[in-house]
């Protein structure tokens, strides 16, 4: 069976030490693909969204220390998103300042399409994204707890939305074999997010 990671309020508290590595790699399993993600999808090259993405781990690592895990303040994921946000908006000035000289007006137009802070599409794409990043890191973690049958069949059922009787015919099981194994893997995914996000 996997280890299961701590609840995201016990992984806030945990990266307070800089020298707990398990913390730490756990918060970048997690979060860095998020940011990352996010960092691409706004126009970002590759390298730029890694740089930044690192810059972005770096302000968390300085200010973790301090950090205090209260929900009536808002959400971790809520103030990451406004770093991402404020490190991007950074970037795309320095990269406006920069070309500014060569006459190009393709960097401010980069700026007037940056997410503003009230911008809901900029959230609802941020809030998808940390879902998606969730089940991922869930998928992987509990993955090994399954037969690859098992996992075959869920997959194929879930996620890329074959029928049971096709996905039967393709693995060699029963339809109801398929959905059992569809329901345990569903039943094991959920147990996780919920432990990821501290919803126990």
């Amino acid at each position: 069976m996997t280890s299961i990671p701590p609840t995201r309020p016990t992984l806030l508290f945990r990266i307070r030490d800089a020298r707990d590595q398990e913390a730490w790699v756990r918060f970048i399993d997690l979060y860095a693909p998020l940011v990352y993600g996010f960092l691409r999808k706004r126009g970002l090259q590759d390298a730029d969204a890694a740089d930044l993405t690192q810059d972005v781990l770096r302000q968390v690592a300085a200010a973790a220390k301090s950090l205090e895990y209260d929900a009536k303040r808002g959400s971790f994921r809520s103030w990451l998103f406004t770093v991402v946000k404020n490190r991007l908006t950074d970037h795309w000035r320095k990269e406006s300042l920069r070309e500014r000289g060569a006459g190009d007006t393709d960097a401010q137009h980069r700026l007037n399409e940056l997410p503003q802070p009230e911008d809901p599409e900029a959230g609802a794409e941020w809030d998808s994204e940390y879902e998606r990043q969730l089940f991922h890191y869930a998928a992987n973690t509990v993955k090994q707890d399954f037969t690859p049958a098992t996992w075959q069949a869920f997959w194929m059922t879930a996620v890329d939305g074959i029928g049971g009787r096709e996905v039967a015919e393709k693995l060699g099981m029963t339809v109801a074999a398929v959905y059992l194994a569809k329901g345990r893997v569903m039943t094991r995914l959920k147990d996780q997010v919920k432990l990821l996000v501290g919803e126990e």
